[in-house]
């Protein structure tokens, strides 16, 4: 299974491009002063975004892939994109989401849903059926791989994940709450509403 195309993709293409982008919206939102201008609020959801894609991730790294995790997978999908859209209507209230941001954020959208298609055609059978198509019984059950990531890729991932992703965002919650006086909402986001984006 590890030397499929495939596989290989998901490991070395999808995911750490998926991390890169990451890394580059917490980026821009420290360019554009989140702390002051939509503050701890807009960096919580930030954080539940990263538990939506942190929950499918965790599931494609350590189990086996059957009709219950492709359905967990598609699931956190959905949620993650209604996420998201609440947060860019959020942070339209108070702070400019500029052009390169909302580059970064195609990437964080598409490339989840990448990963998606990538792990439905290596389970076709099991994605066939989860909706009752195809000769397979669809199978829901929690299983660790049969053949595990090799344990140099997994310590690489979950310590760049760590570093530039969960730390960083962390950083950006308690940056906005220090900056606000311990308040999720900063004055300037309680002014405005979705839309009216400002410059600081």
């Amino acid at each position: 299974m590890l030397n499929d195309p495939m596989v290989l993709i998901l490991m070395y293409f999808v995911l750490p491009v998926w991390l890169i982008a990451g890394f580059a919206d917490w980026l821009c939102h420290r360019a554009t002063h989140i702390e002051s201008t939509t503050g701890a609020k807009e960096s919580l959801i930030h954080l539940l975004m990263f538990a939506e894609v942190g929950i499918p991730l965790l599931a494609a790294m350590f189990l086996e892939i059957d009709a219950l995790i492709i359905a967990v997978m598609m699931i956190a999908f959905l949620i993650h994109e209604a996420t998201a859209i609440w947060d860019v209507r959020y942070a339209t209230t108070a702070r400019t989401v500029t052009p390169i941001e909302q580059h970064v954020h195609s990437f964080l959208e598409m490339i989840p849903l990448m990963g998606l298609v990538g792990v439905v055609s290596l389970h076709w059978g099991q994605f066939l059926a989860l909706f009752g198509f195809g000769p397979e019984s669809a199978r829901f059950e929690l299983a660790w791989k049969q053949q595990q990531l090799p344990v140099a890729y997994i310590a690489a991932v979950m310590t760049t994940i760590l570093l530039f992703e969960l730390l960083p965002y962390l950083e950006e919650f308690f940056r906005g709450l220090r900056t606000n006086a311990g308040r999720l909402v900063p004055p300037k986001a309680r002014r405005s509403k979705a839309g009216e984006t400002t410059m600081r």
